[in-house]
C-alpha cells in the first residue's frame, strides 16, 4: 500500500516515518513536540495505588514508556549494534501485564519500562506476540500498578478520543485530543495485516506506537501503531481484535508470529519479500537460522510481498498451526545466496545453483565474463496468471497465450533483449516460461522436456536429464551445451506443484557469465499467480 508507515524500518531505497522513534540517536526538539502535539486536558493524578482508571487525570499513571535496545539490521543504513528505540504502551492489570506493539519490542535484547512518568525504569520481558496484528504483551517487574480497562460502548464514527503516549523518545507524557474518523479502514501495510483499525486524527508522532487511544474516561477504544505520510490521519489497531489476541498473548502465546521484525518490500527492480531486521531467540525463524538482513521471497511455495504489505505472508500463518512445518526460501541480502529449509524443520541449506554447477560443466561464450545485469523486473504474461524476474535489459517481452496444433492453450511469457535473435539463433539470451492446466490432464514433465530432445540435440551437446525440486516445484531438467557453435547453454525445465493441478515449462539460454546468474533467478522466481 505505502501510505502508513511505522519508525524503524525502511524499504529498501523508501525512507518511511513511523510511529515509533528511529533506532538511532536523535536530539529532541521541545518545541516541536510541543507543536505537535496538545496538552493534556487534565493534570495527571498522582495516585500509585492498583486500581482501574476511571479518568484523564489518572491515564498517565498506565501509560509506559518501552525503551527497547538491542542490533538491528536495517535495510538502509545495515546493521547498527546496541541501538536504542522507544515506544509507548499502557498497563492492564495490577500486576504489571502491558500492551505495546510487536515492532517495538521483538528481537530486541533487553526492555527498559518508564511508568507513568517516572525517572527509574523497572525490567520487562515479553511474554508474547503477533506480528500480523503488531501487538505484544510485555510483564514487568513488580505490582500494586494503576491500569486502563477496555472500552465498552459502540466504537462508531464521531466517538471523542485522546492519544496517550511518550512520542518522539522524550520522558514527557503527552495526550492528545481527535475523533474517530473511520471505524472500519484498511489495515494491510509493509509491517502488519490488521483486519480490524480505526483511523482517527489525535495526533500522533514517532514513540507513540503502542499507546492508548482512550475515551473521555479514560478506557482504551484502541492501540495507535500507524500514520499516514500524506494527510493528517492516523491509525489505532480496534478494541475487539486487541482484546481477542492480547488474551492468547497474555497466556504466553504466540499469535501469527515466526519470530521476526519485519517489513515487506516490493519494487520493480527490487527482489519481493519480508525483510527481517531482527529475530527473536528460541523462535521458530531462529530455528531455521533466518538472519537479521534475511528476506523471506516465498513461505509454502507462495511469492510474499507482490503488493507490498503483510497480507500474503499474514494469510498463510492464520492458514497454519504454529507448529506446523513451513517450507521457506530466503536471500541472504549481504551474500547474494538463496537458501531454503523449514519452519519448524529443516535449518536453511544453501539453494542448489544452475549458475555454479552449468559453469562448470560448460563454456558459455560471447559477452563480457565480468558484467552482470543492471537489475531485475518482474514480468507477467498478458492475463497476470504467471510471473517471473528476468533482467531489466531483457525489455522486449511478449506475453500472449498460444494455441499449437493439439488444441490445448498455453499461458506464456517470453523474454529478451531482442526477441526476434533470441527465437531465431544462438546469439542472444532469453527465456520462455509457459503453464497450462489442461495439458497436465494430457502430458507429464517429461514429456514436455521430450518434445524437444530431438530439435535440441541436432544444434546443441544434450547433457542429459536430472530431477528438479525447489520449495514449490518438483519435476525435471534438461541440459544442452555448445548450441550452435557459439558456446550457447540452454536449460529447460519441466515442472508441477504438488497437486499436479498445473505443468509448466521454463527456458533459458545462457551466452555470458551473467546470463548464468539470470538463469539461476528465474529459476527462483517463476510462478503461477493465476488461473491457467
Amino acid at each position: 500500500m505505502g501510505r502508513f508507515s511505522k519508525v524503524g524500518l525502511v524499504a529498501l531505497a523508501l525512507l518511511v516515518t513511523m510511529s515509533c522513534s528511529a533506532r538511532e540517536n536523535q536530539a529532541d526538539d521541545p518545541s516541536e513536540t510541543a507543536e505537535a502535539t496538545a496538552s493534556a486536558a487534565a493534570s495527571p493524578g498522582e495516585s500509585s495505588a492498583a486500581g482501574a482508571v476511571s479518568d484523564l487525570d489518572g491515564v498517565e499513571q498506565a501509560t509506559i514508556q518501552i525503551v527497547a535496545e538491542g542490533s538491528f539490521v536495517d535495510p538502509e543504513v545495515g546493521l547498527t549494534l546496541n541501538a536504542a528505540g522507544s515506544g509507548s504502551g499502557f498497563l492492564i492489570s495490577a500486576d504489571g501485564l502491558a500492551v505495546t506493539n510487536n515492532h517495538v519490542v521483538t528481537g530486541a535484547a533487553l526492555l527498559d519500562v518508564y511508568v507513568g512518568g517516572s525517572d527509574e525504569p523497572v525490567n520487562a520481558r515479553v511474554l508474547g506476540v503477533s506480528e500480523c496484528s503488531d501487538l505484544a504483551v510485555i510483564d514487568l517487574e513488580g505490582g500494586d500498578y494503576p491500569f486502563l480497562e477496555f472500552y465498552e460502548g459502540e466504537v462508531s464514527t464521531g466517538l471523542d478520543v485522546f492519544a496517550a503516549g511518550y512520542p518522539l523518545g522524550n520522558p514527557e507524557f503527552t495526550l492528545t485530543r481527535g475523533i474517530v474518523s473511520k471505524a472500519d479502514a484498511d489495515g494491510e501495510t509493509n509491517w502488519a495485516s490488521v483486519d480490524g483499525v480505526l483511523q482517527h486524527d489525535a495526533t500522533i508522532n514517532p514513540g507513540n506506537s503502542g499507546g492508548p487511544l482512550i475515551d473521555e474516561n479514560g478506557q482504551v477504544v484502541a492501540v495507535n501503531y500507524a500514520a499516514d505520510d500524506s494527510a493528517t490521519q492516523y491509525f489505532a489497531i480496534g478494541r475487539d481484535e486487541t482484546q481477542a489476541v492480547v488474551e492468547q498473548l497474555s497466556e504466553g502465546e504466540d499469535v501469527e508470529s515466526i519470530g521476526i521484525n519485519g517489513v515487506a518490500l516490493s519494487g520493480e527492480d527490487e527482489v519481493s519479500g519480508i525483510w527481517v531486521s531482527s529475530v527473536a531467540t528460541g523462535s521458530p525463524a531462529d530455528g531455521a537460522r533466518i538472519r537479521p538482513g534475511d528476506i523471506v521471497t516465498r513461505m509454502e511455495g507462495l511469492v510474499l510481498a507482490t503488493d507490498g504489505t503483510m497480507s500474503e505472508y499474514c494469510d498463510i500463518l492464520r492458514s497454519n498451526d504454529p507448529e506446523d512445518t513451513l517450507s521457506v526460501e530466503v536471500l541472504r541480502f549481504e551474500t547474494d545466496e538463496y537458501f531454503e529449509g523449514q519452519l519448524n524443520g529443516r535449518e536453511l541449506e544453501l539453494a542448489f545453483s544452475f549458475a555454479e554447477e552449468l559453469e562448470e560443466e560448460a563454456s558459455a561464450g560471447g559477452g563480457d565474463p565480468a558484467a552482470t545485469y543492471s537489475g531485475y523486473t518482474t514480468i507477467t504474461d498478458d492475463t497476470g496468471a504467471i510471473s517471473v524476474d528476468v533482467p531489466s535489459e531483457w525489455s522486449d517481452v511478449d506475453g500472449a497465450p498460444y494455441t499449437p496444433d493439439d488444441g490445448i492453450q498455453r499461458f506464456d511469457v517470453r523474454a529478451s533483449s531482442d526477441l526476434a535473435a533470441f527465437q531465431g539463433g544462438w546469439d542472444t539470451p532469453g527465456m520462455i516460461f509457459t503453464a497450462s492446466s489442461a495439458l497436465a490432464q494430457v502430458a507429464d514433465e517429461n514429456v514436455i522436456l521430450d518434445e524437444l530432445v530431438e530439435s535440441g540435440s541436432s544444434q546443441c551437446t544434450y547433457e542429459g536429464r536430472q530431477p528438479y525440486q525447489d520449495a514449490a516445484y518438483t519435476g525435471q531438467f534438461d541440459t544442452y551445451t555448445n548450441c550452435g557453435g557459439v558456446g550457447a547453454t540452454y536449460v529447460v525445465v519441466g515442472a508441477v506443484p504438488q497437486d499436479r493441478s498445473f505443468i509448466m515449462r521454463v527456458q533459458i539460454q545462457a551466452n555470458s557469465e551473467r546470463d548464468f546468474e539470470a538463469l539461476d533467478r528465474i529459476l527462483r522466481s517463476f510462478v503461477v499467480v493465476g488461473q491457467v
